[in-house]
């Protein structure tokens, strides 16, 4: 016996036009359109951010010379180690998330060759778990991201008050996201598989597939580090003969 599974959206239903069809979508909360009517998975009312993606995205931007820019790092081995980087539009006074990364059970060597290529020049920020020493080398998680050549900020990440609190990190990226201050580029698929599954179970964050999600949060705390890309220098050289 043979069996196959077909997939439909409402988008697919010819007996709805594209007014009616329209008209339902808009009837779901913000956060349940994807699930509800392209089949994409969500986590309703437990969604941490209850924002339509699309209301995020955006084409890959070009950064313009006065963004400062950051990165921000989550370690891990079992779950993987992820980062995100920041382009800061002061201005405009808008976060423009333009490429990520996250790999598991890979060592800092492997890590940092894949974060360097992006700008070795972008400060780095990290979680108070960058102190920890490794057993076999006896040097911190941070250090060992440094010797690889990136440039990891001294202190791991706070905000200016000196706290960490997860919850204002939350609140910041939910306040950025519903004024239409933060932008993500569509291409990371991979940032909006977190988005999509980031979510509360009985109120308490559900920490299970947020990697991206904590790097996001930690350049966040520390954009106050971030620094724009250095200007070439002329060498000028004169020849007397």
């Amino acid at each position: 016996m043979t069996k196959a599974v077909t997939s439909m959206t409402i988008f697919d239903v010819d007996h709805y036009s594209d007014d009616e069809r329209q008209t339902i979508v808009d009837s779901y909360p913000a956060h349940e359109r994807k699930a509800r009517a392209e089949g994409i998975p969500q986590l309703g009312s437990g969604k941490i951010f209850p924002i339509e993606e699309e209301f995020l995205k955006e084409s890959a931007p070009v950064i313009a010379s006065e963004w400062v820019r950051i990165v921000g790092i989550d370690f891990g081995w079992d779950h993987p180690t992820a980062a995100t980087w920041i382009a800061w539009d002061r201005d405009a006074d808008v976060y423009h998330l333009y490429d990520c990364y996250k790999q598991k059970e890979q060592t800092p060597v492997i890590h940092a060759a894949a974060i360097k290529p992006k700008g070795d020049w972008i400060p780095v920020a990290w979680p108070h778990d960058g102190h920890q020493h490794d057993k076999g080398s006896g040097m911190a998680l941070r250090d060992q991201y440094r010797d690889q050549g990136l440039k990891m900020l001294d202190n791991h990440a706070t905000w200016e008050s000196g706290g960490n609190g997860v919850e204002a990190g939350i609140q910041l990226m939910l306040d950025l996201m519903k004024t239409g201050r933060f932008k993500v580029a569509e291409h990371l698929q991979d940032w909006f598989d977190e988005f999509r599954l980031y979510h509360r179970k009985d109120g308490k964050i559900v920490k299970e597939y947020d990697d991206l999600m904590a790097a996001t949060r930690y350049a966040l705390m520390m954009i106050r580090f971030a620094e724009t890309s250095p200007k070439p220098t002329n060498m000028e050289f004169t020849s007397e003969w």
